[in-house]
């Protein structure tokens, strides 16, 4: 930083200032307005006020046509920080909501509520803030916003905006310069209202907190100068700096070098270099919003010029046309060639298009000056003289940023640092060709921004565009992925699903298949016992023919399966045989053991016939027993235990009877084999003494000596085997009828 606080402090305490380069001495004309005090004029019966009067974006509206409003109520709503509301001026109608000539050099249209006033002027309900400093400063800011103060003696930046900033703040200026000839509505308000532009740079401090107040006025207003010095004296921090009257030194960047001596950066900001900066009017707004609740719905406008009869200072309502406020001063459009009013003063200000242009929160001054006030502009060719550049306060290059601006070469009017220029009219105001220098600046920036802000549409269109393909993009490969990842889900599935149709083809065959094996197995133990059962039967047949009433159907079965099974065996001891004696193969006699094993089954078998002959004979004497008599009473229905047993023994026969067959069965087989064998063996033998013996020997039948025994020895065997398959079938009948007794 060039001059460091204390230093700058130093300078101040001598009285002493810095310079800024270039600048003018117009002639000031000010006493034509400042020598009456503000004056108030009536209420216009339409105002027009313009929805956007600050930089920054438009409030949002909060009526429409028809409604009825009051002096003070908002007509718009903050949507934005850049957003400042706006304010009814007066109370009355809305009667149209529609784009309006607006207060700008173009004088394009802008968007507007017109009011149509009940000349009643009633007010809303204030809210003031009158102890403000143990309020959070965020509230404060937001009264501030509310109450729509934006910059008044600039562009018209939010005032809440530029009052909150991130950084130490050094020196807080207040600008009360007015440098402008003309103009002298910061000077009457300095006079007459001090105290509350006072008030307004306490709440400032409070917001800001900063080292030290500069307040500057130019020495050519001595009475504001001395009203202000009056209203601060018990601040000590507060500062009134008289500043040497040259034009323009009431702009920022020239009045910060002035007190400060610090540069603010091309393209940057007063806080850039730890200094904020407000305008007098815009002090009187604050202490009007924090301490009366009042929103900024008025200002002081300057009405001057030798075409005005009566010039002065008013108290002017926000949207109120500039017809109204000449009508009041009494302008004389016949001191004129034409129709002349300029809104601002005549360095910076710019021609209305019409009477009806609104006043808004930056103006200042309505100008209506005779023709031999202000030159005529009759521009000519420009003679290079530089004079333009010795009075440009931004030490510019005038001369070829109007070349470049004539041309349209705009690339080459910014490499000139058109930006730059403030558009004081200090050029113009020299110029000995009496060119508008300014005129071609405005056209060139206002080309410029809106070439600006089209680049800024096509590249966010470009942007909507390639983040829209980009996206198109992504969620096709991400539809492919997930088409991708679906086919091989389904592809694993039908492997899965044909992986378990072949596991469920493979346990079916297998359950088949164990089924099968299962029902052969039934089969074959079904028929085993059944032949068991016959054989046993039919052993048992000589010695229980008391019992063939009671169990004929049994028997006959039994007996048939016995024939069926005696058949078969006979058929295969003769295959057997037929086939030993073709192949000379040696059979085996069975050995003492399996003739005892046989003797002993047939011993079992006597056994099991002798307890089914007794079971069959007890159950013919309970049946007899149970007989009624010829003439007795009906006897009562049998219990159901008594027949479930019943049942349970004859199914208990039943199982006992196969059992018998199957084993009968079995043992006919094997006797039908060791008969086989034997046979085989004796065939053999036969054969072999054949060989020895003369063939009468062998074929008499009368020297085989052997046969009588090997028939009585057949007997004897036949007779064990019954025996044991009796035995056997008597116990499985007892074991069975155990069991049916214990499920019974």
């Amino acid at each position: 930083m060039p001059n460091n606080y204390d230093d700058i402090i130093e300078k101040l305490d001598n009285n002493q200032l810095w310079d800024f380069p270039g600048g003018v001495f117009p002639a000031e004309r000010k006493t034509l307005s400042n020598q009456t005090p503000i004056g108030k004029l009536p209420i216009p019966e339409r105002l027009f006020v313009t929805v956007k009067q600050h930089i920054g974006v438009e409030g949002h509206l909060i009526v429409e046509v028809g409604q009825k409003v009051l002096k003070g109520q908002a007509l718009t709503k903050s949507m934005n920080p850049f957003a400042v509301p706006i304010h009814a001026p007066t109370s009355g109608e809305v009667a149209a909501i529609q784009k309006h000539v607006s207060a700008h050099p173009s004088g394009l249209p802008e968007m507007t509520v017109e009011i149509i006033s009940d000349q009643q002027d009633k007010w809303i309900q204030l809210n003031p803030l009158i102890d403000y400093q143990s309020q959070p400063k965020i509230k404060v800011l937001a009264a501030i916003c509310d109450a729509g103060i934006s910059g008044m003696g600039g562009a018209g930046f939010p005032t809440h905006i530029k009052s909150s900033p991130k950084k130490d703040v050094d020196f807080l200026i207040i600008n009360g310069i007015e440098c402008e000839p003309y103009i002298t509505s910061d000077d009457r308000l300095m006079r007459e209202h001090a105290w509350q532009i006072r008030q307004g740079i306490d709440v400032l401090c409070h917001l800001l907190k900063p080292k030290q107040v500069l307040i500057g006025i130019e020495n050519n207003k001595p009475e504001a100068i001395e009203a202000m010095q009056v209203a601060c004296r018990e601040n000590p921090n507060y500062r009134i700096c008289s500043v040497p009257t040259k034009y323009p030194a009431g702009g920022e960047k020239q009045l910060i070098q002035v007190l400060t001596n610090r540069e603010v950066p091309a393209k940057g900001l007063p806080m850039d270099v730890g200094i904020i900066m407000h305008n007098v009017g815009t002090c009187f707004a604050i202490s009007d919003a924090v301490f009366s609740g009042k929103p900024l719905i008025s200002r002081v406008v300057t009405v001057t010029g030798e075409a005005v009869e009566k010039p002065s200072n008013l108290w002017a309502l926000i949207g109120s046309p500039v017809a109204h406020l000449l009508a009041h001063s009494d302008y004389n459009p016949k001191l004129q060639k034409q129709p002349n009013v300029i809104m601002g003063g005549p360095m910076m200000g710019f021609n209305v298009i019409n009477d009806k242009v609104p006043v808004i929160k930056t103006t200042n001054c309505i100008l209506a000056p005779t023709d031999t006030e202000i030159s005529s502009n009759n521009e000519q060719a420009c003679i290079r003289c530089s004079a333009c550049a010795d009075a440009c306060p931004v030490s510019l290059l005038p001369q070829q940023l109007f070349w470049h601006s004539k041309a349209k070469e705009l690339d080459k009017a910014q490499d000139y640092n058109l930006f730059d220029c403030i558009e004081c009219g200090a050029c113009a105001y020299v110029c000995p060709s009496e060119i508008p220098l300014v005129h071609y600046y405005r056209i060139a920036k206002s080309e410029i921004r809106v070439e600006q802000e089209e680049k800024q549409k096509s590249d966010k269109a470009r942007e909507r565009f390639e983040k829209r393909e980009a996206r198109l993009i992504a969620e096709q490969h991400a539809r492919d992925e997930k088409h991708r990842l679906a086919a091989e889900a389904r592809k694993q599935a039908m492997e899965s699903k044909g992986n378990n149709a072949k596991d469920k083809i493979a346990a079916a065959l297998a359950r088949a298949k164990a089924k099968k094996q299962a029902v052969n197995i039934e089969e074959e133990t079904s028929v085993s016992k059944a032949d068991l059962a016959n054989d046993v039967i039919e052993a048992a047949a000589p010695n229980e023919t008391t019992e063939a009433s009671a169990t004929q159907p049994t028997t006959k079965v039994a007996s048939s399966n016995q024939r069926v099974q005696a058949a078969i065996a006979r058929a295969k001891a003769k295959k057997a045989a037929a086939e030993a004696a073709t192949s000379n193969v040696e059979v085996e006699v069975p050995s003492e053991v399996e003739v005892e094993v046989e003797v002993e089954v047939e011993k079992n078998n006597d056994k099991v016939s002798e307890s089914i002959k007794t079971e069959t004979q007890s159950k013919n004497q309970s049946v007899n027993a149970k007989e009624p008599a010829p003439h007795a009473a009906k006897p009562e229905p049998l219990k159901p235990e008594s027949a479930s047993s019943e049942s349970v023994s004859e199914v208990t026969a039943t199982k006992t009877a196969t059992i018998a067959a199957s084993k009968k069965a079995r043992i006919a087989a094997a006797v039908a084999k060791a008969k086989a064998k034997r046979e085989a063996q004796k065939a053999a033998e036969t054969e072999q003494t054949s060989k020895e013996a003369p063939l009468a020997e062998v074929e008499d039948p009368k020297t085989d000596s052997s046969q009588e025994p090997v028939k009585t020895q057949e007997q004897q065997i036949d007779m064990k085997k019954r025996k044991i398959a009796a035995a056997v079938a008597k116990a499985k009948a007892k074991k069975a009828a155990e069991k049916a007794d214990k499920s019974s």
